[in-house]
């Protein structure tokens, strides 16, 4: 099945998307860039926010726009994960060495940490390509995502049917699978069909479609209707 995954700026939001029926709580300031973090602190409160709900949703933590340097990276996603959340999301782009950045973050990965690695289909020519290096790490997860906001959404960057196959392998290899990038409602019916485990969304949230502005009920019902949840299907 797959779940909606909601990405929020602040604790305001977070209250505001598990009310709005989001699966996913994901922690990510949208006006730090494509992945912009949380400061530590405001992750653990939220982890501990969201400890006293009777029902708690998963929760997801970006760690920022990194350079593809291990030595970085490795900090970045230790000091996440000790913050107490789900998963955590580490950006992999082109330039550097990404290749070198998963290996660094086996250990971690043997050692329990769920990290999810994000690629970017608007960078990434073949994005499918480190998905093998990605499973033998041991990571929980892959996602492909979009890194210029302004650019266009996923579907702009590749086809259904690039995007389906980025799905299969990465299923394959025994990864969790999502979809994200500037997504708008009217995208949801083409990609359901290829069954990720998660639709990611940010702008189609907010009011306006400014990802940097405020999390809109009226938008996430809008969002939450179109992505079947639980009830639905039962």
């Amino acid at each position: 099945m797959t779940r909606l995954l909601a990405s929020v700026a602040n604790l305001d939001e977070l209250a505001l998307a598990a009310r709005g029926g989001a699966d996913i709580l994901d922690l990510k300031d949208p006006k730090a860039g494509a992945l912009g973090a949380w400061a530590p602190d405001d992750i653990a409160r939220a982890v501990d926010t969201v400890h006293l709900w009777p029902v708690r949703p998963p929760l997801s933590a970006t760690v920022g726009d990194l350079p593809m340097e291990p030595a970085a990276v490795t900090d970045r996603v230790a000091r996440t994960w000790a913050c107490g959340v789900d998963y955590v999301k580490i950006g992999l782009v082109p330039s550097g060495d990404p290749a070198a950045c998963v290996a660094a973050l086996a250990p971690d990965a043997r050692r329990g940490a769920r990290i999810v690695a994000v690629l970017f289909a608007d960078l990434w020519d073949d994005a499918g390509r480190l998905l093998p290096d990605i499973a033998r790490a041991g990571f929980a997860g892959a996602m492909l995502d979009t890194a210029g906001k302004g650019s266009g959404g996923l579907l702009r960057q590749k086809d259904i049917g690039q995007l389906a196959r980025f799905v299969e392998r990465a299923r394959a290899l025994g990864l969790l699978t999502g979809l994200a990038g500037s997504l708008a409602v009217r995208d949801i019916a083409a990609l359901l069909p290829l069954a990720p485990d998660y639709l990611g969304f940010r702008t189609a949230l907010c009011a306006g479609a400014d990802r940097g502005g405020a999390l809109d009920p009226a938008a996430l019902a809008a969002v939450r209707s179109a992505v079947p949840n639980h009830a639905d299907i039962a």
